[in-house]
């Protein structure tokens, strides 16, 4: 703690610094338990340092993704409950990058609050945390930053960076894809996190937040608030053990703008993945959001995963060695549909 550090005129004006510096304190345990080899430095420097191990690249290539988790962190508040929003965070940003074939090296995060409560903040953090660990990334530091007048008190906004490293000869390069290749998914946690929006218009969270609490027997009696707060999947580690003996060519990570926008950013023109939709393994909140809100099919398709977090193109040949290693490292994966040679980059029949 920074014992001779406080200012009264700041506090009067909303902003309590003795609170970010406890909140450091707080979060430290959860910091500590992401180190990697490549940390050189303790976390409340000015920046994070991180040693770069280059042995065994020939031509190493830095990939990064920036993201945040979109309106579903209103539901974490809402709720009450932020220590499984970090998990959300880091997952959009390292699920993004192995897209590349890249490994994650480090997480910066980015919370900005209209109060800072230091036990709070060390709850979003820990999850943060969390999602590092699930990614082997480190969490080498971030920024609390509190905004009286901008929002509630209560309120939060919580964003991330992540880094990771590839060596370029290894970058996933979907001009190797060819029609007959295989589209495999792996399945979702659950609405991952994007299309909140739309969500709480559906069930009129925003009047009526009572919604949420009651058994669904359409979820097998799982209230809806916690099927909405299951924290997005991070696919990291099965896609590294992947790419190590199959030849991938290409990896969505299917986030806003669901099939129709995602799948195509992983297949060259020319080509499409043709995807039957009775082989879409469905979750039951995406069947209840559709029902309750009188979504058009096109539109659920077009803005949720469906249950499909990732998508992963491989050889015909080697689509059982494929399944069995995804298996082995926890994915309910199975064959999606095929490459085809198309116009449309996504044929769903």
């Amino acid at each position: 703690m920074h014992s001779n550090s406080k200012s009264e005129s700041y506090a009067a004006a909303g902003v309590d610094i003795t609170a970010g510096y406890k909140a450091v304190e707080l979060m430290k345990k959860h910091i500590a338990r992401t180190k990697n080899e490549g940390c050189v430095d303790d976390i409340g420097g000015f920046g994070g340092c991180f040693g770069l191990n280059l042995l065994g690249m020939e031509e190493p290539v830095l990939v990064s993704g920036t993201d945040g988790c979109g309106t579903k962190v209103k539901m974490a508040i809402l709720m009450d409950k932020h220590d499984t929003i970090g998990i959300d965070a880091v997952a959009m940003c390292v699920n993004d990058i192995i897209c590349c074939g890249a490994k994650p090296l480090f997480f910066l995060d980015y919370i900005a609050c209209g109060k800072n409560i230091p036990e709070k903040i060390a709850s979003i953090v820990g999850g943060v945390a969390e999602g590092c660990v699930q990614s082997g990334a480190a969490l080498i530091g971030g920024e609390t930053a509190e905004h009286p007048g901008m929002m509630p008190v209560e309120e939060y906004d919580l964003a991330g960076f992540a880094v990771g490293i590839v060596d370029k000869k290894k970058i996933i390069d979907n001009k190797k894809m060819k029609a007959g290749d295989v589209v495999l998914a792996l399945a979702s946690s659950g609405i991952h996190s994007n299309g909140f929006s739309l969500i709480r218009k559906v069930f009129d969270i925003d009047n009526n937040p009572a919604n949420l609490y009651e058994p669904c027997e359409a979820l097998d009696g799982k209230t809806i608030a916690e099927t909405l707060l299951t924290p997005t999947k991070i696919y990291v580690k099965s896609i590294l053990a992947l790419l190590e003996k199959v030849d991938v060519k290409g990896i969505s990570h299917i986030t806003g703008g669901g099939f129709y926008e995602n799948i195509p950013r992983s297949i060259p023109e020319g080509l499409g993945a043709k995807i039957n939709k009775s082989d879409v393994r469905v979750l039951p909140i995406f069947d209840l959001i559709a029902k309750t809100g009188n979504i058009p099919e096109r539109d659920m398709y077009n803005t949720y995963n469906m249950g499909v977090g990732m998508s992963v193109v491989v050889p015909a040949d080697q689509v059982d060695t494929a399944l069995e290693i995804l298996r082995a490292n926890g994915e309910d994966a199975y064959i999606l549909g095929e490459i085809i040679e198309s116009e449309e980059q996504v044929v769903l029949c």
